[in-house]
């Protein structure tokens, strides 16, 4: 007799526990900080970012501002299009992302930036060419 209860234990946590689901995946994670650097962000420095504005020429970038953890950092690249030709240009990038505008023989292209590798860069404009760049 107590080995049936046993069996419908077994049976009805079985059978409850497979009807439990887990909530859908958010397609969207929240965040208090400001999702992405524009380049726009590169053409003027807030009064904010005065305050924390700082210049070390043994490094590539040409000045940083914000506090640790949070730099935004500013930095001269060149490189080359999906077709080989050279583009230079200067982007902005806090943390592994960034925007800024390249220049090559059509013009100015604004792009959104991506470390691949220490001082390496994949570039997208908005119509999806692919740029690989370096830091100066």
């Amino acid at each position: 007799m107590q080995k049936n209860y046993l069996i419908l234990l077994f049976v009805f946590i079985f059978f409850s526990c497979k009807n439990a689901d887990a909530p859908p995946p958010s397609s969207q994670i929240n965040s208090f900080y400001k999702p992405v650097i524009t380049s726009d962000d590169r053409k003027t420095i807030t009064p904010e970012e005065a305050k924390t504005y700082h210049v070390n020429t043994s490094y590539k970038y040409k000045y940083r501002t914000g506090n640790p953890g949070r730099y935004k950092y500013n930095y001269d690249v060149r490189g080359i299009n999906t077709f080989g030709d050279s583009v230079f240009g200067n982007i902005n990038v806090q943390g592994k992302y960034g925007a800024g505008v390249l220049i090559d023989s059509l013009g100015e292209t604004e792009i959104n930036t991506e470390w691949i590798s220490h001082g390496k860069l994949k570039a997208l404009d908005q119509q999806r060419n692919e740029y690989h760049l370096i830091v100066k």
